[in-house]
């Protein structure tokens, strides 16, 4: 039967090609998972998944009678991701596959790592009013969550008043016990998460009451950010697809997940984890996008918690949404006050009542200690200081911050101050800390650290003064957050946006003061993992108020709407407390109520995207793997990356490059009747121009184009620059971001 059914498709011509993404082999059995991709190189795929099947599994040798391997085994047949499946080989499986017809190549699968109550009035959403009201809080939209599972019981995710599914949805629930309602719509788990999708983490449980959490009162962590917590989209039903768990999360689980979420019907995919940037033909998540986008699912992506170095963005491609963390005004103040009188803010969640105001010693284990690790308060490093009874400063690093307070607490400590590493500088966390903490800037710990250098006798106390909001330098980019150029695509540029995604209240399994189960608790975690599932929720709600606009559509409101300034009125900052750069910031923070009403919107067909991947000069195969049919770009125009119609500009400068010269076709979804005026603001060293100047409009849905020349002048005295364009009328400002590097390498 399936060597009849080989003969058939050998007819057809099926080709197939296994490309690598860590391995879990063992020196005796060296199996490990494979993820498979096949193309068909007359554009025509199989549409019966028991054919593809058969398929697949003809290509797995024969079972060996060698005890000490493992037999081949399927562990995936993927229908709508990629056209291909995922298995557990051995070297030796490999090697007969290599004489079968049709193989190409293999490698081994990728391990990938998991990158409110006020953050949700940050963006400017309110109760009964406005966007979120019109919106109606993201009824009738699914939010698909991709993460380590969910705690059901939660009451974010209580359907009291949520009217059932949209009819087509397809997934089931696989609890042991009847746990998913109209709320919680669905629950899938995959191969190396456990036996149901219960969530023993706590990620996938925040990130999806961030996105989609019901409205509950009495919400805060250990009494401190008291107030209602919500998801951005309250209405919205949630789906869960567990894939990850304590190893991390394998790339063939993910692509699985992506598979069957497609397949259950859901509008949103909000994905918080991913790896390095890589070529988008071996990302799992890029791949599993692009099928995702081509039926209509949008799909937000955390940016990497890798910053704040350049090139260090993740989830890159053009066809997601790649967002970036930022702070809230919010902050838990825990103030370090020194026997010199000196005081520096700090933050903590943990706030407690009855923590002396009298000065304590205060010791830096690093000081003198030969083990490089003391300065990390790294647990056997304190076996040689003596902490007992002092406030203990600790640097940022090596081990959690909660693990250090633990590890001083266990030595005797009395409280610990948390310094930043210079990297972080000014971005600080407020944790649920075992201990009296405050978590200060890397500047101030620098100070307290010359202070203890300074007298033979060093003292503090730590004042603990709440929450406050109003800081106006909010938004702020978060020093983790991951910056771009992408490594892959470097003239798309990239972060799109920053959202929410430092010190964030969402539900959370277990209790933070006796860590058991309980139905109503809370936690505040950090990481673009928090601000992604923002932007989930965003999109969720304007897909609601726009169920006929594209993904690419949803994406451009949300870029040319962006907030450039904080809440002083001034430019967006990043860490240093300077000036953020696009690479920090994309188009800038999201404005949910802007979005709602763009004016213009730049649209992206997915047939545009293979003239823009043969311009990558990635071969026909390689494309095949992306978009699931035979390509042959020898027969297509490709274009530049600066050409594919994105709601931003990214170039690059080289010593010998001339006039650079793109075109852009924006769509009116505003008013009928409108003109548009162009303004722009040219970076350092480039000359912008725009033809035409203005745009008129006669008509809702009308598009229009227009051409910009870059025109380099003079090297300006930085590496990167940066300016707008924007489109102006009575009623809406339309902006487009332009990054500029001036370098002959990327």
């Amino acid at each position: 039967m399936v060597a009849q059914y080989r003969s058939i498709l050998s007819i057809i011509g099926l080709i197939c090609v296994l490309f690598p993404f860590t391995t879990n082999a063992t020196e005796q059995d060296n199996s490990q998972i494979y993820i498979v991709h096949c193309e068909f190189p007359d554009g025509k795929r199989s549409t019966n998944n028991q054919d593809l099947e058969s398929y697949y599994l003809s290509f797995l040798p024969a079972t060996t009678s060698d005890s000490s391997r493992e037999a081949p085994r399927l562990i995936y047949s993927y229908r709508n991701v990629i056209t291909g499946f995922a298995a557990k080989l051995s070297l030796e499986d490999l090697k007969e596959m290599e004489k079968m017809e049709g193989f190409v190549s293999a490698r081994p699968e990728g391990l990938l790592d998991l990158h409110t109550t006020h953050s949700v009035n940050f963006m400017g959403l309110n109760q009964n009013m406005g966007f979120w009201n019109d919106s109606n809080y993201g009824k009738g939209v699914i939010i698909g969550v991709i993460d380590t599972g969910i705690f059901p019981d939660h009451p974010s995710f209580s359907d009291d008043g949520m009217p059932p599914p949209p009819a087509k949805w397809k997934g089931i629930c696989q609890f042991n016990t009847t746990k998913c309602n109209n709320k919680l719509i669905g629950a899938r788990y995959f191969s190396y998460t456990g036996n149901d999708p219960w969530d023993e983490n706590g990620h996938g449980t925040h990130t999806a009451s961030t996105a989609s959490g019901r409205f509950v009162p009495g919400a805060n962590i250990l009494g401190n950010a008291n107030g209602t917590a919500m998801g951005v989209a309250p209405l919205a039903h949630v789906a869960i697809y567990k894939t990850c768990s304590a190893i991390g999360c394998f790339g063939s689980d993910i692509l699985a997940a992506m598979d069957m979420a497609i397949e259950d019907g859901v509008d949103i995919l909000s994905i918080s984890l991913g790896s390095r940037s890589r070529q988008f033909y071996e990302d799992v998540i890029a791949l599993g996008a692009f099928s995702a986008m081509e039926r209509g699912i949008f799909v937000s992506c955390s940016a990497g918690n890798s910053g704040p170095y350049t090139f260090s963005v993740s989830n890159d491609a053009p066809w997601i949404l790649t967002v970036g963390a930022s702070t809230i005004d919010r902050k838990i103040k825990a103030t370090a006050v020194l026997g010199n009188n000196q005081e520096f803010d700090g933050e903590s969640a943990f706030q407690p009542s009855d923590f002396p105001s009298t000065l304590l010693p205060l010791i830096y284990p690093g000081s003198n200690d030969s083990d490089i690790l003391a300065q990390y308060c790294y647990p056997s490093s304190l076996n040689n200081t003596n902490v007992m009874g002092k406030i203990v400063l600790c640097e940022a690093g090596i081990t959690r911050a909660v693990d250090k307070g633990i590890a001083v607490k266990a030595a005797g400590g009395a409280a610990m101050i948390i310094m930043n590493p210079k990297s972080w500088a000014n971005t600080t966390f407020a944790e649920a800390h075992v201990l009296p903490v405050t978590h200060v800037t890397y500047a101030d710990g620098l100070k307290i650290q010359a202070y203890i250098n300074s007298t033979t006798t060093p003292t503090a106390t730590i004042a603990f003064k709440g929450t406050t909001i109003g800081d106006n330098r909010a938004p702020v980019v978060a020093g983790f957050s991951s910056r771009g150029p992408s490594y892959v695509s470097p003239r798309i540029l990239k972060p799109d946006i920053i959202g929410p995604g430092v010190n964030i209240l969402a539900a959370w399994p277990v209790s933070l003061e006796n860590n058991t189960n309980t139905n109503s608790t809370f936690n505040m975690i950090s990481g673009t993992s928090m601000s992604c599932p923002h932007l989930s929720g965003v999109a969720a709600l304007l897909k609601s108020v726009h169920p006929d606009w594209s993904p690419a559509a949803i994406k451009s409101a949300i870029m040319t709407t962006a907030d450039v300034l904080n809440l002083g009125s001034n430019l967006i900052e990043d860490e240093t407390y300077l000036p953020a750069d696009v690479f920090a910031t994309g188009a800038g923070h999201v404005n949910p109520s802007k979005a709602n009403a763009p004016g213009l919107i730049y649209d992206i067909k997915p047939s545009d995207y293979l003239p823009y991947l043969c311009g990558l000069n990635y071969t026909n195969r390689q494309i095949a793997v992306i978009l699931q049919r035979k390509v042959n770009c020898s027969e297509v125009t490709s274009i530049l990356e600066g050409q594919l119609n994105y709601p931003s500009f990214a170039i690059q400068v080289k010593s010998n490059s001339g006039v650079q010269v793109y075109s852009r076709t924006v769509t009116n979804v505003g008013q009928a009747n409108s003109t548009y005026r162009v303004d722009i603001d040219s970076p350092q060293g480039l000359d912008v121009k725009v033809e035409p100047t203005t745009l008129v409009f006669s008509d809702v849905k009308q598009k229009l184009s227009y051409q910009v020349t870059f025109t380099p002048f003079a090297a300006p005295s930085t590496t990167y620059t940066q300016g707008s364009l924007r489109w102006i009328s009575e009623n809406h400002i339309v902006r487009s971001q332009i990054a500029a590097w001036f370098s002959d390498y990327l």
